[in-house]
């Protein structure tokens, strides 16, 4: 069976998939990948569906080789990539041989990378999905030396494909819909919240990023005689000191603090990807538009595969040539 080694890997690496559904109700949520999009990203360009598993990188370097030639999908955060010291790009699939190095290190653009197989990562299950959910002691960090078993690449001849950049990795505009606690706080309040330039906090993971701001806080009427109830991915809950969290992957699934509104599932990969001191600010959408915004995963990696292209093109043919990445890789002005 082919193997996937890591010789080197940061720290808070982990194996995520699209999460586990179905168990909110014990206090499980569903987890997975930080940045959803990109994981349907990688299994566009290697021609897989839903059940793609990859390693989500936060930030973090590593070095990795495979014992039998695999097709590699790098997607996520900006990195820089190379195969035994060439530089490849990021946002496409190549080619990997036995025995090669890849090496991936941060640029400081986005947070979670996403390396994903052609023969797909085959480690055990867990309450049917092998992504590892920290908060609910469901698998572990990845670390140095780490094997991993990988299925053969039964695509490998398949010609390797490219995005198109994607803009979600420097914040911006979080759209959100309004909740049944929404009425707590006061229109003069809801328009200060959606005037507010938020600056995404230091202190953010896998459950929550937090969202600083200068100005009053935004208080609820009432909020200390919530009774805690459900809570769901990309509610924006509120401190008792008026400070907003939206919650992410490995949120908890009770709580008593109000919540002005919850983010659609669009802009939930802006947000987690935004660095530290990102700009970020709510925009009020009715549920009538987040409706028609609404994309189930299957047709969103339909759509992603239908607008993917060949990483190698004839420039005669390529009309849009000066957004093309002709040099392969990523690079900052800094290297030696």
């Amino acid at each position: 069976m082919p193997e996937l080694t890591l010789h080197q890997i940061g720290p808070n690496a982990s194996l995520q998939d699209l999460g586990r559904e179905g168990y909110l109700r014990f206090g499980l949520s569903r987890g997975g990948a930080m940045d959803r999009i990109a994981l349907l990203e990688a299994a566009a360009l290697l021609g897989q569906g839903l059940d793609i598993c990859a390693v989500e990188l936060p930030s973090a370097p590593v070095r990795l080789s495979v014992s039998a030639p695999q097709r590699v999908a790098l997607t996520g955060a900006p990195m820089l990539a190379e195969v035994d010291g060439r530089a490849i790009q990021w946002g496409a699939c190549h080619s990997l041989e036995a025995g090669e190095i890849l090496s991936v290190r941060p640029t400081g653009w986005g947070l979670y990378g996403y390396i994903a197989f052609g023969g797909e990562i085959e480690t055990d299950f867990a309450l049917g999905r092998r992504s590892t959910h920290f908060t609910g002691g469901l698998g572990q960090a990845l670390v140095s030396g780490t094997v991993l078993p990988l299925g053969a690449d039964a695509k490998a001849d398949a010609p390797p494909r490219r995005l198109k950049p994607d803009a979600r990795f420097d914040g911006g505009r979080l759209r959100f819909v309004t909740g049944p606690q929404t009425g707590l706080y006061s229109e003069e309040m809801l328009a200060a919240f959606e005037a507010t330039r938020f600056r995404k906090s230091g202190h953010a993971n896998r459950q929550a990023a937090k969202l600083e701001h200068d100005g009053v806080p935004f208080s609820a009427e009432g909020q200390l005689g919530i009774v805690s109830e459900v809570i769901v991915l990309g509610d924006i809950q509120m401190t008792g000191q008026g400070e907003p969290f939206v919650l992410l992957a490995e949120h908890q699934t009770m709580g008593g603090y109000p919540r002005i509104g919850a983010v659609i599932p669009q802009d939930i990969a802006r947000i987690a990807q935004a660095n530290a001191g990102a700009e970020l600010w709510f925009e009020r959408i009715s549920l009538e538009e987040a409706d028609g915004l609404y994309l189930t995963e299957k047709e969103l990696l339909r759509r992603i595969r239908d607008a993917s292209e060949p990483l190698v093109r004839d420039p005669y043919d390529m009309n849009d040539l000066l957004g093309y990445q002709l040099i392969s890789g990523m690079i900052t002005g800094q290297e030696d």
